[in-house]
């Protein structure tokens, strides 16, 4: 159990770091293509909370991931980034187009978007993976 929660908070603290590369870094200056679709307080850097609470959340999904890959008897590297990669495209991939098709966004923000949370999840599968044959 203490190697699951361990595995867990690993992949969510690297997943944290991809969303800062790919969500914060990559493309940076996009977000301002259209400003007025960003919350006055995110858009102008004064409040922190959508962070905060984002990057909690992060861990719920690292968790879900390497939960499926338990469900599944994921046993190596390679098939926890197998459930990785299917449980992104059952969900963000698609949520994060779809969105993109009626929120007015920079499709950069789109591109980026989807690797971050491609890059979180196969950090989860990858982590599942090498620790659930020895859990």
């Amino acid at each position: 159990m203490t190697l699951l929660v361990g595995t867990i908070l690993a992949a969510g603290a690297l997943g944290i770091l991809t969303d800062w590369l790919f969500m914060g870094l990559l493309f940076h200056d996009a977000y301002n293509t259209y400003p007025e679709i960003w919350r006055p307080g995110i858009r102008d850097g004064r409040d922190k909370s959508a962070i905060i609470w984002a990057s909690a959340l992060g861990f719920v999904t690292s968790a879900g991931v390497i939960a499926l890959c338990a469900l599944v008897g994921a046993d190596g590297v390679w098939s926890g980034l197998g459930v990785a990669f299917l449980a992104w495209t059952a969900g963000p991939l698609g949520v994060i187009v779809v969105n993109a098709l009626f929120v007015k966004l920079d499709p950069r923000i789109t591109f980026a978007h989807c690797l971050g949370y491609l890059a979180r999840m196969l950090i989860a599968g990858g982590a599942a993976g090498l620790a659930l044959p020895h859990a």
